[in-house]
Protein backbone atom coordinates (compact mmCIF):
# COMPACT_ATOMS: atom_id res chain seq x y z
CA UNK A 1 0.00 0.00 0.00
CA UNK A 2 1.08 3.46 -0.92
CA UNK A 3 1.69 6.24 1.87
CA UNK A 4 -2.06 7.98 2.21
CA UNK A 5 -2.32 12.04 1.80
CA UNK A 6 -2.15 14.26 5.26
CA UNK A 7 -1.72 17.69 4.04
CA UNK A 8 -2.79 19.45 1.61
CA UNK A 9 -2.37 22.98 -0.67
CA UNK A 10 -3.71 24.29 -3.33
CA UNK A 11 -0.87 25.83 -6.21
CA UNK A 12 -1.56 27.88 -8.52
CA UNK A 13 -1.74 26.38 -12.38
CA UNK A 14 -3.88 23.65 -10.65
CA UNK A 15 -1.16 22.14 -8.98
CA UNK A 16 -1.88 20.39 -5.28
CA UNK A 17 1.39 20.15 -2.97
CA UNK A 18 0.82 17.15 -1.09
CA UNK A 19 2.27 15.91 2.03
CA UNK A 20 2.21 12.06 2.28
CA UNK A 21 2.12 9.56 6.29
CA UNK A 22 5.97 8.62 5.03
CA UNK A 23 6.84 12.62 5.12
CA UNK A 24 7.10 12.80 1.56
CA UNK A 25 6.45 16.09 -0.08
CA UNK A 26 5.19 15.94 -3.85
CA UNK A 27 3.20 17.87 -6.52
CA UNK A 28 0.15 16.89 -8.54
CA UNK A 29 -0.76 17.91 -11.29
CA UNK A 30 -4.47 18.37 -11.52
CA UNK A 31 -4.90 19.90 -15.74
CA UNK A 32 -5.54 16.76 -17.76
CA UNK A 33 -7.90 16.41 -15.22
CA UNK A 34 -10.00 19.31 -15.88
CA UNK A 35 -11.95 18.33 -18.80
CA UNK A 36 -13.12 15.34 -18.03
CA UNK A 37 -16.76 15.26 -16.51
CA UNK A 38 -17.51 16.34 -13.10
CA UNK A 39 -13.94 17.41 -12.37
CA UNK A 40 -14.47 20.33 -15.40
CA UNK A 41 -16.22 22.17 -11.98
CA UNK A 42 -12.59 22.29 -10.27
CA UNK A 43 -11.63 25.25 -13.29
CA UNK A 44 -13.50 27.24 -11.33
CA UNK A 45 -10.64 28.26 -8.76
CA UNK A 46 -12.67 29.17 -5.49
CA UNK A 47 -14.08 25.28 -5.87
CA UNK A 48 -10.32 23.52 -6.78
CA UNK A 49 -8.74 26.20 -3.77
CA UNK A 50 -11.64 24.15 -1.38
CA UNK A 51 -9.38 21.15 -1.33
CA UNK A 52 -8.80 19.36 2.35
CA UNK A 53 -7.30 15.94 3.22
CA UNK A 54 -9.72 13.68 4.30
CA UNK A 55 -9.19 10.03 5.24
CA UNK A 56 -5.72 9.36 2.92
CA UNK A 57 -7.22 10.87 0.13
CA UNK A 58 -8.43 15.18 -1.02
CA UNK A 59 -11.67 16.11 -1.09
CA UNK A 60 -13.26 18.69 -3.06
CA UNK A 61 -16.57 21.09 -1.44
CA UNK A 62 -18.33 19.40 -4.26
CA UNK A 63 -17.13 15.71 -2.78
CA UNK A 64 -15.08 15.02 -5.95
CA UNK A 65 -12.08 13.15 -4.60
CA UNK A 66 -9.23 10.99 -6.29
CA UNK A 67 -7.41 8.10 -5.33
CA UNK A 68 -4.81 8.09 -2.88
CA UNK A 69 -2.47 6.13 -4.67
CA UNK A 70 -3.10 7.80 -8.01
CA UNK A 71 -1.79 10.58 -6.38
CA UNK A 72 1.13 8.91 -4.58
CA UNK A 73 2.09 7.30 -8.13
CA UNK A 74 1.62 10.29 -10.61
CA UNK A 75 2.98 12.82 -8.69
CA UNK A 76 6.81 14.26 -8.63
CA UNK A 77 9.10 14.47 -5.48
CA UNK A 78 9.52 17.91 -4.36
CA UNK A 79 12.96 17.90 -3.99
Amino acid sequence: MNPRVIGVKPLEDYRLELLFTNQERKLFDVKPYLSIGIFQELRDTSVFNGIRAFNGSIVWPNDLDLDPDTLYLDSQSIS
